[in-house]
């Protein structure tokens, strides 16, 4: 297993697939960062409940952005450019969870819970990976995704409380985003996980990470009044 700390000016003495596997995980990060706010921002940011909701979105997705332009910086330091993800259609990304659109207000808050509760997870790889740089951006970045899960899961809880038709439309909203959610992880036989850690740019295999985020959400979605999904309904990575 390799441990050493690297630092930028290390990078080109590193073994090739070091190099490699780092360009294509801060890739991913960086297509995930700036996809949020492609999905949800053209439709949602003028329909939210209350100005105060509004300016909670707006905000949202202008950290979404600066996380995005913190992860490009990693990225264009070890000379990977990332700005093509600024322009793909949402079809072209990396994770199916960010290939759609969000046009109602329960589908942004259950992305908000269970998505944006990923995102730190994939976050949380980095804690005390072996390269430098992307060590060194974390803390910022997922104080302020904690705040958006936070956001996400407040505003399903009042949702699921109102009853009725509100519980039914995000109860809809969960099933769909909880499969997702699971997806993100990825393939639970995956090789590539492996090398991951192996370099230190990984703490948890693809499976590993997936069951903690069940551990950790199903009895989340039980507090806030809502039914567990079927986790293998629709699932494409088992």
């Amino acid at each position: 297993m390799f441990r050493e700390k690297v630092e930028l000016k290390d990078i080109e003495k590193m073994d090739p697939e070091y190099r490699d596997l780092l360009g294509r995980v801060v890739t991913i990060q960086a297509d995930c960062e700036i996809g949020g706010p492609h999905l949800y921002v053209k439709d949602i940011l003028p329909s939210a409940p209350s100005k105060v909701d509004q300016l909670i979105v707006a905000r949202t997705a202008a950290e979404e952005l600066d996380h995005y332009r913190k992860i490009a910086r990693v990225a264009g330091d070890i000379g990977v450019d990332v700005s093509f993800v600024l322009s793909w259609p949402n079809q072209q990304r990396y994770l199916d969870a960010f290939r759609g659109t969000i046009n109602t207000w329960e589908d942004f808050a259950v992305f908000g819970f269970l998505i944006d509760r990923v995102g730190r997870y994939q976050l949380e790889e980095f804690f005390g990976c072996t390269y430098q740089p992307l060590t060194q951006i974390l803390p910022t970045v997922l104080k302020e995704e904690i705040g958006h899960i936070g956001y996400g899961e407040s505003k399903t809880a009042e949702l699921a409380a109102k009853g009725d038709e509100a519980r039914e439309k995000a109860q809809r909203a969960l099933n769909f985003w909880y499969v997702k959610a699971l997806d993100m992880f990825g393939r639970s036989d995956s090789t590539r996980d492996q090398r991951y850690i192996y370099w230190g740019l990984k703490r948890r295999t693809n499976s590993q990470a997936r069951q903690e985020f069940i551990q950790e959400v199903d009895p989340l979605i039980n507090k806030v009044g809502l039914e567990i999904p079927d986790p293998n309904q629709g699932r494409q990575y088992l």
